[in-house]
């Protein structure tokens, strides 16, 4: 919950003022994140009448913020996906804008996707990115345009994100899950937790002047997705469906689909936990299931 988010993190440096670019699921909790520290924050979304958009921003329809909005911003968070044909919004419609900022710390949110396919081996921050599907490609290609803009960047690449309201839960009640069993895929993942916790860590270590290029940001357990629904199924007493060999059904899935089950990774967190010395919140999937059952109950009995 964000009073104990809030407890386990430092607050940002005083008269910081944090710009998020893309209010969306990770976008948000940042923001409000930052916010019970007592940090300012502008949070950009594509409509002003949308949750939590205090400044509009949408690339499509060329709508920018104006300068006066955020010519003081010191922080500056990017959550904005890449266009299809390989640019980044952002950078495409906003440099000039934010080269005149005071910034001391430039953040931009991507995949561990850019690594490819290790067959269930570990990655760190030294491997080469080898991105094998054409989203991860594009953001290798947005990755390299940001470290090009001359600005005080991290890279701050993210496994599959999941939190309260977006979690194996969800999908069990929504009977949206098939339990398929293939050997040695794995998966790694991240509590949406640990992605704000992480973003105002590594903000408040490159005040100090520690600011590794990119970071890996997961928890420390990768496992098979079977493993993860059986124990959200456990969790809300709910029968699940039968196994399934990946062999037997690939040919059912959709293209979106079967590109998660083509590549399987082990994503290290080493360099952030161990040598930059962040904590998790959510260190492994059943703590951070546990969160997000505590946090459905909440909202049902509200």
């Amino acid at each position: 919950m964000l009073k104990e988010l809030v407890k386990a993190c430092k607050p940002l440096p005083p008269k910081s003022k944090l710009l998020i670019l893309g209010g969306g699921f990770s976008g948000q909790h940042i923001a409000a994140l930052a916010r019970g520290l007592g940090t300012e924050v502008l949070c950009s979304r594509r409509k002003a009448d949308a949750s939590g958009a205090d400044i509009v921003f949408d690339s499509g329809l060329n709508l920018l913020p104006a300068n006066e909005e955020i010519n003081d911003v010191t922080h500056l968070l990017s959550c904005i996906p890449p266009e299809k044909n390989g640019k980044d919004p952002v950078l495409e419609l906003l440099l000039d804008q934010i080269k005149n900022m005071p910034l001391k710390w430039v953040g931009y949110l991507s995949t561990t996707g850019v690594y490819g396919d290790f067959k269930g081996g570990w990655v760190t921050e030294s491997n080469t990115p080898k991105p094998q599907q054409p989203r991860s490609q594009r953001r290798l290609a947005c990755e390299k345009a940001w470290e090009a803009s001359g600005l005080p960047l991290q890279i701050l690449r993210l496994p599959g994100i999941y939190g309260p309201g977006r979690s194996a839960l969800e999908s069990l009640k929504a009977g949206k899950v098939r339990m398929i069993e293939k050997p040695n895929q794995v998966f790694s993942r991240v509590h949406i937790d640990d992605i704000a916790g992480a973003a105002i860590h590594l903000i408040n270590l490159a005040e100090k002047g520690e600011k590794p290029s990119i970071i890996n940001i997961s928890d420390d357990l990768p496992i098979e997705n079977t493993e993860v629904l059986r124990y959200a199924g456990k969790l809300l007493d709910i029968k699940l469906p039968p196994n399934e060999s990946f062999d037997l059904i690939s040919n059912q899935l959709s293209p979106m689909a079967l590109s998660f089950w083509q590549e399987s990774r082990r994503v290290s967190n080493d360099l952030l936990c161990k040598q930059l010395g962040y904590k998790l919140i959510q260190p492994n999937y059943k703590l951070g299931l546990n969160d997000c059952l505590i946090q459905y109950q909440l909202r049902m009995n509200c």
